[in-house]
């Protein structure tokens, strides 16, 4: 059947009933075939938040894409191989590559790639998707551990899990220089997960790791320099232990806008103790409105087994930055503080509830 002799009315039918991943195939065919799904599909493919490559596994890249209302579907998996029998090929982007039609992988496109060209033939097919989907889809790449460079592509930013212990600094002198030339190599850094089973600093302050737009952060010990350093929008940390100090001087660097000016949520739980709430409330110079309000927003990196949305905090304390009068809700539950900024003026956070007052030592709050 040759698509070209139907008019567009047609191919919108028919586009409109395939799966995105058949699409895709359908748009390796040809330069013509491709700009037809582009045109009729182009409100279909504004509900794609996102287009991922899974680094989970060495031998593959698992390829998805998620839909703005939670869904989840395998687009293709690119895998090495040393074999070309039963395989297709394609020009995408001006190079020709090898698929095969499988549903080994959860996905019935596969393209196959050899170590020498890996690089080049990710490229071809990245920018093919940006010019299918457009440039507005969020391109990540997920990475686990740090040995493996992240191709630099357009549009692409990278969400990275690693875990940091001890042993790594037995009879590896280089680590630290390792970990940090990996990180050099990243362009934008979406997310970070961390696990850090050291008392040692690991990250120099102008490190990449700190412009992470969003960090989830455990630490044995205690973990001020977050506290300090970072520059991103959201970061959940979980620590043995934190100095109340730091907490304090962290709110009050983000009331004089100081720092932390694209600070959109913090979370932070202590394991062995509770947080003195009166003293932080205090030091930061908190107010109390008596009508509550419930501070939560969508997550900037969401995985498989996370729920779309920050944590609410449903607090009655809060605090207000200098420089543009914008609050910021504060909740303090026994070994867990909570810290969500708000899109609004002092003024227009209280229209609800006129009545607040300030924090004081003699306050029964």
């Amino acid at each position: 059947m040759k698509l070209s002799k139907f008019p567009l009315v047609v191919h919108d039918e028919i586009f409109s009933r395939i799966q995105l991943s058949d699409l895709l195939c359908l748009s390796f065919l040809s330069e013509d075939i491709k700009q037809s799904i582009k045109v009729s599909q182009m409100k279909r493919f504004e509900s794609i938040r996102s287009i991922s490559y899974d680094c989970v596994y060495e031998e593959r890249i698992l390829v998805d894409f998620s839909t703005k209302k939670g869904g989840k579907e395998r687009l293709m998996t690119i895998t090495e191989e040393t074999t070309e029998d039963n395989y297709h090929k394609f020009n995408v982007s001006g190079r020709m590559i090898y698929f095969q039609f499988d549903d080994r992988f959860g996905s019935p496109l596969r393209a196959i790639v050899y170590p020498w060209d890996r690089e080049c033939i990710i490229s071809c097919v990245h920018n093919h998707f940006l010019d299918l989907f457009g440039n507005s889809v969020d391109y990540q790449w997920l990475s686990f551990g740090y040995k493996t460079p992240i191709p630099q592509l357009q549009n692409l930013s990278a969400c990275i899990k690693l875990q940091i212990a001890p042993r790594l600094w037995i009879g590896n002198m280089n680590f630290l220089e390792t970990l940090a030339n990996f990180l050099s190599t990243i362009s934008v850094l979406k997310f970070v997960d961390l696990v850090i089973c050291s008392k040692r600093e690991v990250f120099s302050p102008e490190s990449i790791f700190y412009q992470a737009e969003s960090i989830k952060c455990y630490r044995r010990y205690s973990s001020p320099d977050v506290l300090r350093h970072f520059q991103g929008r959201q970061a959940v940390l979980s620590c043995g232990e934190c100095e109340i100090s730091d907490l304090i001087k962290f709110v009050n660097r983000w009331k004089s806008g100081e720092a932390f000016q694209k600070l959109e949520y913090l979370k932070i739980e202590i394991f062995n103790e509770n947080i003195p709430k009166k003293q932080v409330l205090v030091g930061i110079g908190a107010k109390y409105t008596y009508a509550t309000r419930r501070h939560t927003l969508p997550k900037v990196y969401v995985n498989d087994f996370d729920e779309p949305n920050t944590d609410p905090i449903t607090s009655h304390n809060y605090v207000v930055r200098q420089s543009d009068n914008r609050v910021a809700s504060v909740l303090i539950e026994e070994k867990t503080f909570s810290f969500g900024v708000w899109d609004k003026t002092e003024e227009k956070f209280l229209r609800m509830g006129e009545y607040t007052e300030n924090y004081t030592e003699n306050s029964s709050f």
